[in-house]
């Protein structure tokens, strides 16, 4: 098991040098597997307000549905066959068919002409986490992650024993680091027979190690820390502001993430 992120003493890093340089693997490893182009042209930063979340829903489901549609949309991934389940009428369910058209990510994705039952990715929700939109969020965002890194075409940096914590910095990638960082201590589970097995466990990665992963992302996608801080919640903002300059500080493994030196890799 990878070493969990801690802070330090002042002078010294913000995480341990291992979680640093995984986070960077990870990275270097998503952005081969999963299009670099989308990530830098495509993926946004999504933030829990209403202009990523817009809209009203006459009922819990139809709620559940909308966040799960504007989840989708942030994710790049809207052309996925998928279907929400709430936690309470799910069933055993046999392990979907992946059917995705095109892209896996983006605007180049193809939405498929038919779709039978067994191919629909099952994403399961509790309607209770409707009262804290970023759980429920988050819960959607690492479920997608979830099947978004079981398509890659070789293991993650650290092995499948470090799934949950590879599924969770993937959706950080996808834009959902905010969220994630803010809900860090909040419980995310599906039903236990029928939920993917990566959004069951509790030993995610803790709330600086998505932090770090959130200012890697920052760094790359050049966005202002400003944005990020005024949506962080306020216990995390000064260590956003170190990850943001520990991040800078690392040129060297940043410029193993920029597309060109990805493409001649």
């Amino acid at each position: 098991m990878m070493m969990l992120g801690r802070i330090l003493g002042r002078g010294e890093p913000v995480l341990d040098e291992a979680t640093i340089l995984w986070q960077f693997d990870t990275y270097d490893w998503a952005l081969r597997q999963f299009d670099v182009s989308v990530f830098y042209n495509e993926t946004d930063l999504v933030l829990p307000d209403n202009a990523h979340f817009p809209g009203q829903a006459d009922s819990p489901e139809g709620m559940a549905q909308l966040i799960f549609d504007h989840v989708k949309r942030h994710a790049g991934v809207s052309h996925w066959p998928t279907e929400l389940i709430e936690q309470n009428a799910c069933a055993t369910l046999p392990q979907p068919k992946l059917l995705i058209e095109g892209d896996l990510r983006g605007s180049g994705g193809i939405v498929p002409a038919r779709v039978m039952p067994e191919q629909r990715l099952p994403v399961i929700y509790n309607e209770g986490m409707l009262g804290n939109p970023e759980t429920l969020i988050a819960s959607y965002a690492h479920t997608l992650a979830h099947y978004l890194g079981s398509l890659a075409t070789e293991p993650p940096p650290g092995g499948l024993e470090n799934w949950p914590h590879v599924t969770e910095l993937l959706a950080v990638f996808m834009g959902f680091g905010v969220i994630f960082a803010n809900d860090a201590y909040n419980f995310r589970a599906g039903c236990g027979s029928c939920g993917p097995a990566a959004v069951e466990r509790e030993n995610y990665l803790s709330q600086h190690d998505v932090t770090y992963a959130l200012a890697i992302f920052s760094t790359l996608k050049s966005i202002p820390e400003k944005r990020v801080k005024g949506h962080l919640k306020k216990t995390l903002r000064g260590y956003f502001g170190k990850a943001m300059k520990d991040v800078r500080g690392r040129t060297e493994l940043l410029q193993r993430l920029t597309p060109a030196r990805l493409q001649q890799a």
